[in-house]
């Protein structure tokens, strides 16, 4: 076989791991809490293929098949940590065996940000855990008055920032991104991301295409590589 697709479906969940306590996540499940909530909720497909044959309390719920068509499982990860990119490395064989530092409740420690302020030539507003459309509508005027970008983080390992491209062009917060990227490796944090959310006045709109995730580039050999010198792709 010379090609593989992965689908991944971010934050469908199909039920706790032994772990979630670590995370505040006991008693998790999205889908099943989704279709007990929303009774309508169909998903033939994927019950077709095995999803409602899935062991764990209630899964049932999502439609159980006599005959599955496809391989269907519920799997852990050996990784230690919850964010999305951790899961995506180890599908791609990359253990994380030590957890990124997260800043939910203190925001990123002062040498760091008075580090990155100086780095890039301007204050900032913000350093604290919130949604993107709520900072900016607390802090999007302030924004506009002073042109300090606006810097949040939530409960992953992740380094936010948001403008108003008419007060930082795009190409300019990209930069900026580069440079927290650089500064924040030593860290660990593991992604800087420029979201798509830009205010105009109160008004926040959506512009998906200025929207770029600078990552931290894993630390092993993802399996592909192997498996190419191996000649199996």
């Amino acid at each position: 076989m010379k090609r593989a697709i992965i689908v991944v479906l971010d934050s469908v969940g199909i039920g706790e791991l032994p772990d979630a306590a670590d995370f505040g996540d006991v008693g998790s499940n999205t889908l099943v809490n989704i279709k007990k909530a929303r009774p309508q909720t169909s998903l033939p497909n994927m019950a077709a293929l095995g999803l409602g044959n899935i062991q764990g309390e209630d899964i049932a719920l999502l439609g159980k098949v006599e005959q599955p068509k496809g391989a269907y499982c519920k799997m852990a990860e050996k990784s230690i940590g919850k964010d999305t990119t951790t899961g995506h490395w180890e599908m791609a064989g990359v253990i994380t065996a030590k957890p990124f530092p997260t800043f939910t409740e203190t925001g990123f420690p002062k040498e760091i940000m008075d580090k990155f302020e100086q780095a890039i030539g301007t204050k900032t507003l913000g350093n604290y855990a919130a949604s993107g459309t709520v900072i900016i509508q607390e802090l999007g005027d302030e924004h506009v008055k002073t042109g300090y970008p606006i810097i949040y983080t939530s409960a992953d390992s992740v380094f936010q920032i948001a403008a108003h491209e008419d007060i930082i062009p795009v190409p300019k917060l990209y930069e900026i991104c580069e440079t927290a990227r650089k500064l924040l490796t030593v860290t660990m944090v593991l992604l800087v991301l420029l979201p798509d959310l830009l205010l105009a006045k109160v008004v926040i709109i959506l512009v998906p295409k200025t929207e770029k995730t600078f990552l931290w580039n894993p630390q092993a050999q993802p399996y592909w590589i192997w498996q190419k010198k191996k000649g199996l792709m």
